[in-house]
């Protein structure tokens, strides 16, 4: 059987990096595997300072956008991570598998740690062991597959590792899974600053793209994006052209072009932008519109995830309760 799972972290509006590296590809992905799940990780957002009304309110709006986005309950299980317990209850176990030493290795918790001390801010220790409670969310349905963004694929490769280490020291109870990426915009950049990922975590600015930005939102944001200092041209360079290659990848990611032959077709910046923004616009339409018909209608969301909670825990329940007697606890 092939299962995927992947989750979103309520801790900030959805963008349009979080619909093209990953929401998409999971509705894609829904019509392939033999089951598909897919998670509102509540839990995560506790790793840092949050206002627990704004968590639950983002975690309903995330709910809501993943099924305006195309997700459907006939095919796939939608859930929040904290209605299932067996997540916490397996993510112990974990810690007893994984060493200290590999998850200060976790380049987004270094990453993390550095900006937290740098704003004089506490480092909690949830933050430290985060990925194991990733790997956690992951091995509890024998995941054969995990659809994420770039960014996560370290996350991943410690799942296969404590799943493994697992199997070996107690015998096999984990099946190993494998990343897979979306082949262009897998990592979508901030408008302002083409090196840095376009995060919806406390950041309300204008290099961002919200997947329910009003369409002159997205256009004024496209329109003052960040292009390249130099007169080179339209040229779909990462590492010299930062600002023009995300630009290309974007409107690539929408079209399904190739960013390398649609920088043949330019010859400035404005016709790039412009293209760039009334893709971005037509492709966000119809997750809006959609978006406002369930926001209207809370029951139908709360319904379904009432109903993925229950398949997802029937899942989890045998798998977990097999790694406890593996590992050595008596039964209840």
């Amino acid at each position: 059987m092939t299962r995927i799972f992947s989750g979103v972290k309520p801790t900030g509006h959805l963008t349009l990096g979080n619909y093209l590296g990953a929401v998409r590809q999971w509705v894609a992905a829904e019509q392939e595997p033999d089951e598909a799940l897919f998670c509102v990780v509540d839990l995560h957002a506790l790793t840092v300072e949050h206002d627990p009304a704004r968590v639950r309110r983002l975690s309903r709006q995330a709910a809501t956008l993943l099924l305006a986005a195309g997700l459907t309950p006939e095919k796939c299980t939608l859930f929040v991570q904290s209605h299932v317990d067996e997540h916490a209850r397996l993510s112990y176990l974990l810690e007893c598998t994984a060493s200290d030493g590999e998850l200060r290795r976790m380049v987004q918790y270094k990453e993390k740690v550095a900006k937290a001390e740098a704003s004089g801010e506490g480092v909690r220790l949830s933050l430290l062991t985060y990925p194991v409670l990733m790997a956690a969310d992951i091995l509890a349905y024998r995941t054969s597959e995990v659809p994420v963004g770039e960014d996560q694929r370290q996350h991943v490769e410690l799942t296969r590792d404590l799943a493994v280490r697992f199997n070996q020291r107690y015998g096999y109870t984990f099946t190993v899974p494998k990343a897979t990426h979306p082949v262009v915009a897998a990592r979508v950049m901030d408008l302002q600053d083409p090196t840095s990922k376009m995060g919806k975590s406390g950041d309300t600015g204008p290099g961002v793209v919200f997947i329910l930005d009003e369409p002159e939102a997205v256009r004024k944001k496209v329109m003052r994006a960040v292009t390249d200092s130099g007169d080179g041209g339209v040229v779909y360079d990462r590492a010299a052209r930062p600002g023009v290659a995300n630009l290309l990848d974007i409107l690539a990611a929408c079209t399904g072009g190739d960013p390398a032959a649609l920088a043949d077709g330019y010859t400035g910046y404005g016709a790039l932008k412009r293209d760039v923004a009334d893709a971005v616009v037509e492709l966000l339409r119809p997750v809006r519109v959609r978006h406002a018909e369930l926001a209207a209608d809370p029951g139908t969301v709360e319904a379904v995830l009432r109903a993925g909670a229950g398949r997802a825990r029937a899942i989890a329940r045998p798998v977990v309760d097999e790694a406890y007697r593996a590992i050595g606890l008596l039964e209840p």
